[in-house]
């Protein structure tokens, strides 16, 4: 296979090297308007074609298209790439708004082509670990999810902190609760520096009397990746800052003896082991690539597909309305992509 991929900036240099190191791959260009990052590359990897001018990579014969561009640029360039026959690999967030994500679904249905939204941490090793906990039922059901993302920059000029931070554990709150349909949004933060928040809080609500919350921010002095995913039979803590036990599963919980009269009710407190099962350490944007590489020969949607960049950018469209209307709750949309 060849790849293209447009945009060699903070993410695009790792695109290059794990398509680079695939198998199957054959070839990788480099697309870039800045003459500094096509040396860049062409520094660190030799073999790469380098061009300025997309037009000409789309006439190059290239299987996948790897977008990792600014957001409002994710359509255009994706949709030429659907439309030259190229398969689409696309950076989070998957589009700017939601109709531009179902337009995409169906081009590519149209033209039987796959999207793979590069939704990274589910393919971390900590995160199958998860979702592996919460299939076997040792979880239980799952009764909120609670998720901080927080550091000092890097701020964005195109979107807010919601838009840059939050897919990453909206991806993962999907994953981890695949049946679970959000019914509403709301979200608050601040715009201290410029036109986009750079803190904010974003609550979601489900249809089964689920919840979750979404700390994130561009201005901490520290940084901060923390999961807490609340069952009831056991109880997930996932940090992304441990380099050993990313993931910790306790057997704690609340046990409540009526659900009719609260101020009768016994409550009980349940404090067991904590054990962190061994993770797979492999480099989750290495296989990424192969599990795109192995839907495009098995004319399947990846694990990461349009349908699942669709479902978070409509949590990300609802969480702007409300967030500009001071929290304001927004409903969601329950049609399914067609």
């Amino acid at each position: 296979m060849k790849v293209g991929i447009i945009g060699l900036g903070y993410w695009g240099p790792n695109l290059v090297r794990n398509f680079a190191s695939h198998p199957e791959v054959d070839l990788v260009y480099g697309c870039d308007l800045s003459d500094d990052r096509l040396a860049l590359i062409k520094s660190r990897f030799p073999a790469t074609e380098l061009l300025k001018d997309y037009n000409e990579l789309l006439k190059k014969d290239v299987d996948i298209i790897a977008i990792a561009t600014p957001v409002d640029t994710h359509f255009k360039f994706a949709k030429m790439a659907l439309d030259t026959g190229k398969h689409i690999w696309v950076e989070k967030p998957f589009t700017a708004t939601s109709q531009e994500a179902q337009d995409l679904i169906e081009l590519a249905e149209k033209k039987n082509l796959r999207i793979f939204v590069d939704h990274t941490f589910i393919y971390t090793g900590a995160v199958q670990k998860m979702r592996e906990l919460v299939d076997s039922g040792e979880i239980g059901e799952i009764k909120y999810f609670d998720s901080v993302r927080v550091n000092l920059g890097l701020f964005q000029h195109d979107v807010n902190v919601i838009w840059d931070l939050a897919p990453h554990d909206l991806s993962i709150m999907n994953y981890l609760m695949p049946n679970s349909k959000v019914v509403a949004v709301a979200a608050n933060g601040i715009a201290n520096y410029y036109d986009h928040e750079n803190v904010a809080h974003l609550s979601v609500y489900f249809e089964d009397n689920c919840f979750a919350h979404f700390h994130v921010n561009w201005t901490s002095p520290v940084k901060i990746r923390r999961m807490l995913v609340g069952g009831d039979k056991k109880m997930l803590v996932f940090d992304d800052m441990e380099n050993f036990e990313k993931v910790k599963v306790y057997d704690a919980g609340v046990e409540m003896s009526s659900k009719e009269k609260i101020h009768e009710a016994l409550v009980q407190y349940r404090m067991g082991d904590m054990h962190s099962p061994k993770v797979k350490s492999t480099e989750a944007l290495s296989l990424g690539a192969a599990e795109f590489i192995s839907a495009i020969h098995g004319n399947r949607d990846p694990l990461t597909c349009g349908k699942d960049g669709f479902d978070v950018v409509k949590i990300l469209e609802a969480s702007e309305k409300s967030i500009k209307n001071k929290g304001r709750l927004i409903e969601i949309n329950q049609l399914e992509v067609v």
